[in-house]
């Protein structure tokens, strides 16, 4: 499975988000926009249904944080 990338994934929870907020005053556009990157993220995490995609995007991200402060190699004692 292809993973998104972690800039990827961190700008459609940011657009998520904003959509949410505003849900409900926004009309139809802004309904349209949370339905398209609500698709967007399912796509992109390999789900079906918004709450799970939001968990694994998550998930994604704090691994791809774990890795970024992980260091490259093991020092090797003499």
């Amino acid at each position: 499975m292809l993973i998104a990338h972690p800039a990827v994934l961190e700008e459609l929870l940011r657009r998520y988000e904003e959509l949410r907020a505003q849900h409900g005053e926004g009309g139809d556009g802004v309904a349209r926009g949370l339905e398209d990157v609500s698709y967007t993220l399912c796509v992109s995490t390999g789900t079906r249904e918004i709450a799970a995609a939001l968990v694994a995007a998550r998930e994604q991200l704090h691994r791809a944080a774990l890795r970024r402060e992980a260091p490259l190699s093991a020092p090797v004692s003499a």
